[in-house]
């Protein structure tokens, strides 16, 4: 299979058909693994002024015009590379995804699935990472700030206050940029976002672990306090994965899956630097639904 370099020699040789080598490496793919694919992409990296980069409602028509008409007794190998997004919009997918296939999903992160698109992993029965895969923490963001710190600022502040009331003006005009009720929403995205993970944890990466309940708490506890990770973007390779407790497979012990999966992830990172497009949600079947940075999505039919 080629790497990154001879896969854009090959697109210059094809006159740049984005599509096409992006159906032959998928369907190299499903050659070898025989099982439904869609591959979950978003732009983020190469266009990050760009919007609909993210997790969103829109993405559920996207996977509803890929899933049609899928055998889904064949199961799903989802291959994900998102930023993450709206938890809302993320626990809605998963559980579109679990309707149509149940507890046979496998996630492949060739790259990177951060916040919602971990949330999104743990919600399969294995993860596919390689030594150069990263997930990220799962704590809540509100208005792009981590409600896990917010809670610390005020807990901080009122610890200070008690202390030395003379703090009181200082601490006035960093208080007064919250809106009221910030509080509870911060505690009600946290508990959200960790009792959603916990329960797709619970129902089928961890399903038959007899130790099941303290491995979720210990996964939640990693992946979810902002206080152990210390950045929202913070990069968990697949060693820590697999040491928090997530069931993590290594790409590299399969040459041939490796190439393949790589190969994909190549040409997908190839289109969305080179074209219009800020999120691309495809099949094996030669079915894509994509969003250009002119807020339009094209549905693409198998070529005739």
């Amino acid at each position: 299979m080629p790497n990154f370099h001879e896969l854009y020699n090959e697109l210059q040789q094809a006159g740049s058909h984005f599509d096409i080598l992006r159906r032959k490496y998928i369907s190299n793919l499903y050659d070898i693994r025989k099982r439904n694919i869609i591959c979950y992409y978003s732009g983020w990296l190469d266009k990050p002024m760009s919007q609909n980069t993210s997790v969103d409602d829109v993405d559920k028509n996207g996977l509803m015009t890929v899933m049609h008409k899928m055998d889904f007794n064949k199961g799903l190998d989802l291959i994900l590379h998102t930023p993450g997004g709206n938890v809302a919009a993320t626990e809605s997918i998963v559980d579109y995804l679990h309707t149509k296939f149940g507890n046979d999903i496998v996630c492949f992160v060739p790259q990177m699935a951060m916040s919602a698109g971990t949330m999104i992993a743990c919600s399969c029965r294995e993860i596919y990472m390689g030594a150069h895969s990263s997930l990220g923490p799962i704590d809540p963001q509100i208005g792009g700030v981590a409600a896990h710190g917010i809670i610390e600022e005020f807990k901080t502040a009122q610890d200070d206050v008690k202390k030395n009331p003379n703090s009181i003006p200082l601490w006035q005009p960093i208080i007064a940029k919250y809106p009221p009720t910030i509080l509870g929403e911060c505690y009600k995205a946290i508990k959200w976002s960790t009792d959603i993970v916990k329960e797709w944890l619970n129902k089928n990466m961890l399903i038959n672990n007899e130790n099941k309940d303290n491995i979720i708490d210990g996964i939640i506890k990693e992946l979810g306090d902002h206080s152990i990770n210390l950045a929202h973007n913070r990069h968990l390779s697949a060693k820590k994965c697999k040491e928090i407790g997530l069931v993590i497979k290594d790409l590299e012990e399969d040459d041939a899956l490796q190439d393949a999966v790589l190969s994909v992830h190549h040409i997908f990172m190839h289109t969305l630097r080179s074209t219009n497009a800020v999120k691309i949600i495809q099949n094996d079947r030669d079915i894509s639904f994509i969003i250009n940075q002119d807020d339009k999505a094209v549905y693409n039919s198998p070529m005739k």
